[in-house]
């Protein structure tokens, strides 16, 4: 993870707004080698029970919503209090913004409709941040 900080650090200059910040963090959640990256990740809301939800994001078809509260349920709060403290947001915040962004980078993450597997993956997450930060 350290590359992948510095290189986000290097394309915000620094300095994370609310939402940049927030990408940043939904990245490195689907990049966690510790959680088997994006499909761990995936593989976590599939456990949780919202296998329909997730995999929409991953298939090439319309993304279903979710709420935060379902995030909290898949993430714990543990997690969403680290999160939440290293970006000086609460708890609802911090559900509330990943439920908003989550799908979006999912889907952005799995174009053909799969989950990618190696290096390619972060490539594909750092383009995508630089089209949020520089857009």
């Amino acid at each position: 993870m350290g590359l992948f900080d510095q290189v986000v650090g290097a394309l915000s200059g620094g300095q994370s707004g609310g939402g940049n910040a927030l990408l940043e963090t939904v990245l490195q959640l689907v990049n966690n080698p510790q959680t088997g990256g994006l499909g761990g990740l995936v593989q976590s809301f599939q456990q949780g029970g919202l296998a329909e939800i997730v995999n929409s994001w991953v298939s090439t078809g319309q993304n279903l919503p979710i709420s935060a509260e379902q995030i909290q349920s898949v993430l714990g709060n543990s997690t969403l209090q680290d999160l939440a403290a290293k970006l000086g947001m609460s708890n609802e915040q911090i559900s509330g913004g990943l439920a908003s962004m989550l799908p979006q980078v999912v889907d952005q993450l799995t174009p053909n409709g799969e989950v990618p597997q190696g290096g390619d993956l972060l490539a594909q997450g750092l383009d995508l941040l630089k089209g949020k930060l520089f857009s």
